[in-house]
Formats: C-alpha cells, structure tokens, sequence
C-alpha cells in the first residue's frame, strides 16, 4: 500500500501538468499546431524505424515537424482564403 500512496503525488502532478500544457497550446496557430504534432509523431517514428536511435529520433522529429508545418501552414491560407 506504500508503494501506492508514494506515487499518488506523482501521478496527481503528472496530470497537472498536462492539463496546464494542453491549455497553453490552446492558441496557437495551425501551423504552430501542425509543427508540434508532427515532430511529436516523427520522433515516434523514427524512434521505432531505427530502434531507438537518437540520431533516427532527432532525424524523424525534424522530418515530422517541418512536414506537420507545411500541412498546417496551408491550412492557414485555405482558411485565409474562405472568409474572403
């Protein structure tokens, strides 16, 4: 029961932060949106094409982030471009 009651605190401030994190991306833009989602899936990625290689891990982020960028950047215009 220790064992328990020791990592409540843990998991209690773990939660927290999240919900603070998500809440700050709250405003962000598409593109910032898209940059930060595909480095997150990229780093996955790469992570596991690679075996857990810090070079694959860093290599997929930066492929996924500046995808996720583009993707969301042209979401940004098409958006732009229906409220004309």
């Amino acid at each position: 029961m220790k064992r328990t009651l020791a990592k409540t605190p843990i998991r209690v401030l773990s939660v927290a932060a999240l919900c603070f994190g998500l809440g700050a991306c709250a405003h962000w833009t598409p593109a910032e949106r898209g940059t930060a989602i595909g480095g997150v899936t990229g780093a996955a990625v790469g992570n596991a094409l690679t075996g857990g290689s810090a070079i694959g891990t860093i290599g997929g982020a930066a492929v996924g982030g500046a995808i996720g960028h583009e993707i969301g950047r042209e979401q940004e215009i098409d958006r732009r471009q229906r409220w004309r």
